[in-house]
């Protein structure tokens, strides 16, 4: 075949590629961002990745005062095979910073807008820390009809005002640390952080978190932290449970036995121990929580 021919050929056959749709083995889309109105002149910042597939979509819900970016490797991998969806709750991260309904209740009400809004539908949730307590929110107020599955990371359902009866110490140390906190935000913060990631993480991502977690304001903060822990009663959202669950409990919790006897109490509920890890133990061995959670999903219906 002559050059020209040859040259022309290619072309052609370039051309064509180019209106191929994309494989699933394609490149996945970088995360991106947007802002998603929940209430009057209140925005959540939404973070996506993914692409919409038959398998359920996944909506990553962080801890107190951190964001999205916390769950960043997590978007990373899962966003190859579904959609992917991570927020920074309202008063914490790029959110806006709002004065009232800084509660699981509320935090419960803009998920279920974020998720109405964005047309995610039959989505698994994954909360972790405070996330586990506007999952329970969301549990006690909408049900779990409407979802796929439930994953609840490291932390219990508060049982309200009576938890600080059950353990009046823990209640006591929460309040000194918080006063720490309003007078050293960060200070408390690297401290925090310190404590929760027990495996050695890059400076830079140590810096991110903090950066993060200083974008709410520590009154905001302090009354959050009261909400979550010593709010409504919450355990009552076991009983509306009727999706598969699963609970990934750190090996170093000291609520490790306490997420055991909660997962036993909600029937059929997978209960799993990441050994070496503590409170963020998703950063502690993201491959072995990966692990999990991806086994988990291949028993959820899409």
């Amino acid at each position: 075949m002559p050059t020209r021919t040859l040259r022309r050929h290619a072309l052609l056959v370039f051309a064509a590629s180019l209106m191929v749709p994309h494989s699933a083995g394609a490149r996945t889309p970088r995360p991106s961002s947007t802002k998603v109105e929940v209430a009057p002149h209140v925005y959540l910042n939404v973070t996506e990745a993914g692409v919409a597939a038959a398998r359920a979509p996944l909506v990553f819900i962080p801890g107190w005062s951190t964001g999205a970016d916390i769950w960043s490797a997590q978007i990373d991998q899962f966003a190859k095979t579904r959609r992917v969806v991570a927020l920074d709750p309202r008063s914490q991260g790029n959110s806006t910073k709002a004065t009232n309904g800084n509660t699981p209740e509320t935090r419960a009400k803009d998920l279920r807008e974020v998720l109405r809004k964005l047309r995610i539908r039959r989505p698994v949730l994954v909360g972790w820390s405070q996330g586990v307590q506007d999952v329970a929110a969301y549990v006690a107020t909408f049900g779990s009809k409407d979802l796929a599955g439930i994953v609840l990371v490291d932390s219990t359902m508060s049982k309200g005002a009576r938890a600080i009866g059950d353990s009046p110490a823990n209640a006591a140390t929460m309040f000194d640390r918080l006063t720490v906190y309003q007078l050293h935000q960060e200070d408390y913060l690297r401290g925090m952080f310190g404590f929760i990631i027990s495996k050695p993480q890059p400076s830079a991502a140590t810096d991110q978190l903090v950066t993060t977690a200083l974008k709410t304001p520590p009154t905001i903060g302090a009354a959050m932290l009261v909400a979550d822990l010593y709010g409504q009663d919450r355990s009552a959202a076991l009983d509306r449970v009727s999706v598969p669950v699963l609970v990934i409990a750190a090996g170093n919790s000291p609520e490790l036995e306490a997420q055991r006897a909660m997962a036993a109490q909600i029937p059929g509920a997978q209960f799993e121990i990441v050994d070496g890890a503590s409170h963020a133990l998703f950063l502690d061995r993201p491959d072995r929580f990966r692990a999990i959670l991806t086994t988990f999903l291949e028993h959820v219906a899409p």
